[in-house]
């Protein structure tokens, strides 16, 4: 069991892991519009992995006898002015993440709760790997700004991301 407070801040997290696969598809959906596919494509792989955290928070939630409680999930921005803003924001994103994650493992140590801290030690090590793979994205996108080709063979690059599920799934 878990205490009624890692309940709701349990509950809290699968709500923002649920946010943040919408709010990739939202970018992936400015990326549709703006005709940059391999960049929709990064964004729809994105989505997915964020949605496949959630359901690992919703599993556990079950698994600790506590009780899954959905909230309706924030609209999400639409417009960006370009690729190099949605990736600011994207890196800023996982950065708020790593914070809410780090937030939930004080909590866990806090209330000496060891099987959830040691459930949550995935995903601080997941939010290194995504805060790394934000900022490789938005590095390349910031050498590529200046001209139309370089933003082309970015585009083309991310087209070959493929989602690969966790071998925990």
């Amino acid at each position: 069991m878990v205490s009624k407070k890692m309940e709701k801040e349990l509950n809290n997290q699968l709500n923002a892991e649920m946010y943040s696969g919408y709010l990739y598809l939202a970018m992936a959906a400015y990326f549709e519009d703006s005709d940059l596919s391999g960049f929709a494509n990064w964004m729809r792989v994105q989505a997915q992995e964020e949605l496949s955290h959630s359901m690992r928070f919703y599993d556990y939630i079950i698994r600790r006898g506590a009780k899954v409680s959905l909230d309706a999930i924030e609209k999400p921005n639409f417009e960006w002015g370009s690729p190099l803003e949605v990736f600011d924001h994207v890196l800023s994103h996982e950065k708020t993440v790593s914070g809410l994650i780090n937030n939930l493992v004080n909590l866990a140590i806090e209330e000496n709760d060891h099987a959830t801290n040691n459930f949550l030690q995935w995903f601080v090590e997941e939010q290194v790997e995504e805060e790394e793979s934000a900022s490789a994205a938005l590095n390349k996108v910031k050498l590529a700004s200046d001209t139309h080709n370089g933003i082309l063979i970015i585009d083309s690059e991310f087209a070959s991301r493929v989602y690969t599920p966790d071998s925990q799934e």
